[in-house]
């Protein structure tokens, strides 16, 4: 078995590949309708991808928790930064629950 993508229901795909693209740094791969009034993006490079789906019937699903994306940088300090200079807000870390992954 090969792990090959996670899904994330949208409300606003623009602001979202937004994201995704300038902030995280992902490529998108692919961009097409998947039906009438749903639109779907895959982004990302090699074998995993983060695919996007933003439909005109989109209901909030509330705070969703247990979900975590992990990407590597070169520099967290530098992302961090980044993410700051971007006005969003960091609420937590960075964490290293071990020598060897700092989050």
């Amino acid at each position: 078995m090969k792990f090959c993508w996670s899904t994330i229901a949208v409300k606003d795909m623009d602001t979202s590949l937004d994201f995704y693209q300038n902030i995280v740094g992902l490529p998108l791969q692919n961009r097409f309708m998947g039906g009438p009034g749903i639109e779907i993006c895959f982004l990302g490079e090699g074998e995993t991808k983060i695919e996007l789906i933003c439909s005109e019937n989109h209901q909030a699903l509330g705070n969703i928790e247990g979900i975590s994306l992990g990407f590597v940088v070169d520099s967290l300090e530098k992302m961090m930064d980044f993410v700051r200079e971007k006005g969003i807000p960091i609420h937590g870390g960075p964490f290293q629950p071990n020598p060897h992954i700092r989050y």
